[in-house]
């Protein structure tokens, strides 16, 4: 009996490549048979059931958060300076203003790492939605418990041809929303959540 026929060996396909147990991990913490630290396969399915993997919204929702920003802090810095220079003097209303656009560019930093905490998974029997910076927050939605869905869009939502997603359920409390996608993939996202909602009631 030769040593590729004693019982326990087992022998490569042809071309294969061969894992060397001792050999280090790659530069960005990847084993070297290629499965991902976080477990997932190398083919790319994550090991919690997602069937599609994170999605993220539009790039243009920042642009839209922005936009409402400026709406809000160009009017109250204008209101507080005069106010203030009316009460005090130009000086005082003149720091008011200046301070208060301080601070709506500091909340501008602010709301680029929210719009980046947004993210969506559609999962085999429920949708997963994760927000949040400072407080990081997963909703879970079985399809079959979601009511209804719709779409709805703001002026500067529908400027840049967005929309935003809601989710409604029985428990008040559960209720999610997706903001910051574009119009044509929310319609889609709603028929196809609306569809594995009833497969999920009717129990197909």
């Amino acid at each position: 009996m030769t040593r590729s026929e004693r019982p326990g060996d087992t022998t490569p396909a042809p071309g294969a490549p061969l894992a060397d147990p001792g050999a280090p991990a790659r530069p960005d913490g990847t084993p070297p048979d290629g499965t991902p630290p976080d477990g997932t396969p190398p083919d790319g399915t994550p090991p919690d059931g997602t069937s599609a993997g994170w999605q993220r919204p539009s790039p243009l929702l920042l642009r839209a958060r922005r936009i409402q920003a400026g709406l809000v802090t160009g009017p109250v810095a204008l209101l507080g300076g005069l106010l203030a220079g009316v009460a005090a003097s130009p000086a005082a209303g003149l720091g008011t203003g200046l301070g208060l656009v301080a601070a709506g560019v500091v909340a501008e930093r602010f709301l680029a790492r929210r719009v980046a905490a947004w993210g969506y998974a559609e999962r085999n029997d429920d949708l997963m939605v994760r927000r949040g910076v400072m407080i990081r927050r997963e909703s879970v939605i079985p399809y079959g418990r979601m009511q209804f869905i719709d779409v709805t869009a703001g002026p500067v939502e529908r400027s840049l041809g967005l929309a935003t997603l809601r989710m409604h359920t029985a428990a008040a409390a559960s209720d999610a929303r997706i903001p910051g996608l574009e119009r044509a993939e929310a319609g889609k996202l709603r028929d196809n959540l609306a569809a594995l909602g009833e497969a999920q009631a009717t129990g197909l």
